[in-house]
């Protein structure tokens, strides 16, 4: 004979499972805005039309790095360059 076991989950249970969707959606989200903000502010930055042409390139073949390294040190020396 088969016996069916109903399996019922607690409110703990589905509190969890919003909060963690909720928090891959988030974490997503902060992803896609760091590479679209690192790709328009390389594309409107100060630096040469070359330099600004390898920051988009890479940020564009490695997003998370290339947008990090953008705001961490391109940036910075395209505002440099622009001011000497």
């Amino acid at each position: 004979m088969l016996t069916l076991i109903a399996h019922t989950t607690s409110s703990t249970d589905q509190t969890w499972g919003f909060l963690g969707g909720a928090g891959i959606i988030a974490v997503l989200a902060a992803y896609a805005l760091l590479v679209i903000g690192a790709f328009f502010s390389a594309l409107f930055s100060p630096a040469s039309g070359g330099m600004k042409l390898v920051w988009i390139i890479f940020i564009v073949i490695a997003p998370f790095i290339g947008s990090l390294l953008w705001f961490l040190v391109g940036k910075r020396n395209a505002l440099e360059s622009a001011y000497r």
